[in-house]
């Protein structure tokens, strides 16, 4: 039996693989990406200081560190099945089948999809994906693009695919609908912009980003937009329509109100030879619900999550959570929580030698701090999401047995 199988080979996967292995523990990892990484796989960005984080690199460094350290690591190959042992957990893999002590789901994200006519036409896809083409594979997805959905992700990877030489053409907004909710309400992401002033270019929009309300930004928002590394970002234009005979041609957008209605007469077409859907991150949870867990619905951290404490534990004895399936947050958020995770699992083996509370503490600090400096935020209220998650889990707790 194996003292810890890890699902999911990203930032907090391997980062939970690493914190374990260096205390003796035989892990293995298991991923269904032919390679190990998971998002940082497609991050290419240029932090504050000026200094480029490349997510492949960074993904090699933790890779090699925990190869180094004895972690097996199984790429390629998909998790479909979870049981609760008598010892611990049973792993149904399409390769195999592994028991293990302890169980850490670090499955990360998935896209949210806002369904808009025409998105099934080839030439559309999520931003996801344009982002893995152009930064994992090397691929441009086109030549000229428009982007659907503002919000923090379409923002960042909208600059990233303009590193990879594409024309941006502009970032707007879907239609408004039961299915789009506040992704088309021009206030609601102006929330979201002012949250990502801090990366403008320009000292002027990242000055009057702290000064601006959302409902007075969206109201004065220029019917052209601004524009951020000289890609115009339109919040009153909405996206209505992708056109196109056998692939993508074009949008046909309009003018919205401040409330989101498309203003009579202002409908135009722009040629696009591609379109990114961006509807936000939702946690990648279902194997929990597999599991058994209980979830707990919270909207700052992407949707239902999984009900787990600080130490990253979950109601289910021996299967521990870390990364986005415990809410949409960054990389080095992630990568935090699994250590996290890792050293909470080894304490449970009785594998941390001395001060194994103090190094579990110190763990957990370290987490409170990445968050608060981190360079994104997916949403605003996180930390106060995550207390209040952490004050059900005991409530829980305190009703139940662990079993």
């Amino acid at each position: 039996m194996i003292d810890v199988v890890i699902v999911g080979a990203g930032p907090a996967g391997l980062g939970a693989a690493i914190a374990a292995a260096e205390h003796g523990l035989q892990v293995c990892v298991v991923d269904e990406f032919l390679k190990p990484g998971g998002r940082l796989l497609g991050q290419l960005h240029e932090e504050p200081d000026g200094k480029w984080v490349n997510g492949i690199e960074e993904a090699k460094k933790l890779y090699n560190q925990a190869v180094q350290l004895g972690v097996d690591i199984l790429c390629g190959i998909s998790v479909y099945d979870l049981k609760k042992i008598e010892n611990g957990w049973c792993v149904y893999t399409t390769d195999k089948i592994m028991e293990s002590k302890c169980l850490l789901l670090a499955t990360g994200a998935s896209e949210t999809p806002v369904p808009i006519p025409g998105w099934t036409l080839p030439g559309v896809m999520s931003i996801g994906a344009a982002q893995v083409m152009g930064n994992v594979h090397r691929v441009k997805p086109g030549e000229k693009g428009i982007i659907i959905g503002v919000n923090v992700l379409s923002v960042a990877i909208a600059r990233e695919l303009q590193l990879c030489g594409v024309h941006v053409e502009s970032i707007l907004l879907p239609n408004a609908g039961i299915l789009a909710g506040n992704a088309a309400q021009p206030e609601k992401m102006m929330e979201s912009l002012l949250r990502l002033s801090h990366l403008a270019p320009s000292p002027i929009l990242r000055f009057g980003g702290k000064l601006v309300s959302p409902k007075l930004g969206a109201r004065f928002f220029p019917k052209n937009g601004f524009k951020m590394w000289g890609i115009p970002i339109q919040l009153r234009k909405s996206a209505l329509e992708i056109y196109g005979e056998n692939q993508v041609e074009g949008v046909r957008i309009a003018e919205i109100s401040v409330n989101g209605e498309v203003v009579p007469g202002t409908e135009k077409t722009v040629s696009a030879d591609f379109v990114c859907i961006a509807g936000g991150l939702t946690p990648l949870s279902e194997l929990a619900a597999v599991a058994g867990c209980s979830f707990c619905y919270v909207p700052e951290l992407g949707g239902h999550v999984p009900l787990h404490n600080e130490f990253m534990q979950t109601n289910l004895k021996g299967l521990y959570v870390a990364g986005n399936i415990t809410g949409v947050e960054s990389a080095k958020v992630a990568r935090a929580q699994g250590t996290v995770a890792g050293l909470t699992i080894a304490g449970e083996l009785n594998a941390l030698a001395g001060r194994a509370d103090a190094k579990i503490k110190a763990a957990i600090a370290e987490v409170i701090e990445t968050r608060r400096k981190a360079l994104i935020q997916f949403q605003p209220g996180i930390e106060e999401a995550r207390t209040e998650l952490h004050h059900k889990f005991y409530e829980e707790r305190g009703k139940r047995v662990l079993v």
